[in-house]
């Protein structure tokens, strides 16, 4: 147990020495490996971590820090690799630390929340899938928030530093689109196979969740089908997006929160 918290304290570590460097490269613009690496090292780290945990519980388990965790890990591999051919790694400024917290909090108190059983491999291809889907959309939610101000201080003639280090708005826009539509192809898939795997999937403890995830599958749809037909983007394209986030972020998280932080269930 001792080592899979040390593991853990240092992927928090190179996480947040990864955003940190980060934030130095602001004023100089300067494009350097060594964050990178640090972050694809804390990566590494708490995929180790996840795989101890895994091996102690005979299974993963999909407490609401533990989910939460894993998640903030799939949002920074999929920055990672998004930078691999795009200039997006400041955006680790925001995204890296966000990790370390969740995996801070799912080592301090993960042991404190229900333990849920574990599942076959049927409904881990659900459950993974959703996560992939919230996490791309979490990137395009966070580039549309970005964008929004982006464009703000562009107006005022006062762009700041980090705003700045980021591509062009236009460039900002084509990848948040491009995680919008990878998303809704997760997105459809987990619902999809929901609907095949999950006996009732408009049971009481999941309605709200069917429901919730259903209306951002149609939000996101739209928003992709008025793109092609209208050219929507700007602040209709940010818009749209944030409410279709804000609605799966509801239908992911907010039974776990009340169940197993409230209720204790």
């Amino acid at each position: 147990m001792m080592t899979s918290h040390l593991i853990a304290l240092l992927s928090v570590c190179c996480y947040l020495a990864a955003a940190g460097w980060l934030l130095r490269q602001l004023h100089d613009y300067k494009h350097g490996i060594t964050p990178i690496a640090l972050a694809w090292s804390a990566v590494a780290l708490q995929l180790v971590y996840f795989f101890l945990n895994s091996q102690q519980q005979n299974g993963f388990n999909f407490g609401f820090f533990n989910t939460g965790a894993l998640i903030a890990m799939i949002v920074a591999v999929l920055l990672l690799l998004a930078s691999l051919n795009k200039p997006v790694e400041k955006l680790g400024i925001a995204v890296f630390p966000i990790a370390a917290v969740m995996l801070g909090l799912e080592v301090w108190l993960g042991k404190q929340t229900a333990h849920f059983p574990h599942y076959g491999p049927a409904m881990d291809t659900h459950i993974l899938t959703s996560m992939i889907a919230f996490s791309l959309l979490n990137i395009a939610a966070l580039q549309a928030v970005l964008l929004a101000i982006q464009d703000k201080q562009i107006k005022s003639h006062a762009p700041k530093p980090f705003m700045r280090s980021l591509p062009s708005l236009q460039a900002m826009e084509s990848l948040m689109f491009q995680m919008l539509t990878t998303g809704l192809v997760f997105l459809t898939v987990s619902l999809a196979s929901g609907v095949i795997f999950i006996e009732d999937l408009f049971a009481q403890h999941l309605v709200h969740k069917s429901v919730l995830s259903l209306l951002a599958w149609l939000i996101f749809s739209s928003l992709l089908v008025g793109r092609r037909l209208y050219g929507w983007r700007g602040k209709t394209a940010i818009k749209w997006t944030l409410t279709g986030f804000a609605l799966l972020m509801l239908a992911y998280f907010g039974s776990k929160l009340v169940l197993e932080l409230i209720l204790h269930r």
